[in-house]
């Protein structure tokens, strides 16, 4: 059997962004890759130039349904699930003052709940595969303060302790599990001003692109990583070097 023939990943808020750029460099590493997105009109149109190589399905990551369709669909199309890319997440500001609880929870469902389904939902296929490994997308919210992220912040500083005791339980499993934290990308996530404001701030004199984050991940997930789990891989242009 090819070496590759296994390498087969399921990406989450694959429609755009970072998750887009992920699910195409996992395609160039030869990967077979089921694309995961709320968006699925934008996500069919998107991965269309791969052809057989992706499947696009539709997926609300705070569904546990929803997950096991994806986790079945993919398994059945593939024959395998071996890598998970937890990369959906919203991003919420509001001040303390100003927070709603629905909304407080609502980035806590999406941003640490989803991830938990996921690995919950794609662990049968995960204790079966080859070199099996999950990457979460966490954030450098979960490393140092921002005002008025108090749902954002909270959320991913959830998801990164998911990450560690992920990786402490199943790596016996023979799953590594770990997290990538990036700063600043130039995404639609963060409109034109915010972009223009954080560029001007940063150390590197520019924000983060889509690719670098989505070779971040695919470096985490390959057999060059085969001795890391439990790991944080910052990447953000020195973001966190920064003082107040």
């Amino acid at each position: 059997m090819n070496a590759t023939a296994d390498r087969v990943a399921l990406v989450t808020g694959a429609a755009r962004g970072q998750g887009a750029a992920i699910v195409r460099r996992l395609v160039a590493d030869a990967y077979r890759v089921t694309a995961a997105d709320l968006a699925i009109d934008e996500l069919i149109t998107g991965t269309a130039e791969f052809g057989d190589q992706v499947l696009p399905v539709e997926l609300d990551v705070t569904s546990p349904e929803q997950w096991r369709s994806a986790v079945d669909a993919t398994v059945s199309r593939f024959g395998a699930l071996s890598a998970l890319v937890n990369n959906a997440g919203v991003l919420h500001r509001a001040s303390i003052a100003d927070e709603t609880p629905g909304a407080f929870e609502n980035s806590w469902r999406v941003n640490c709940l989803g991830p938990f389904l996921g690995i919950q939902a794609a662990l049968h296929s995960l204790r079966r595969a080859r070199g099996a490994a999950v990457v979460n997308t966490c954030s450098t919210g979960a490393i140092r303060p921002f005002a008025h992220h108090a749902a954002y912040g909270a959320s991913k500083w959830a998801l990164r302790g998911l990450t560690q005791v992920a990786a402490a339980e199943l790596g016996p499993d023979g799953i590594r599990v770990n997290a990538v934290f990036p700063g600043p990308v130039q995404t639609p996530m963060l409109d034109e001003t915010t972009q223009a404001r954080l560029a001007q701030r940063a150390t590197l004199g520019r924000l983060g692109q889509p690719t670098e984050i989505a070779d971040a991940v695919a470096f985490l997930l390959s057999e060059q990583a085969s001795f890391i789990t439990g790991s944080e891989l910052v990447v953000d242009g020195g973001q966190c070097l920064q003082i107040g």
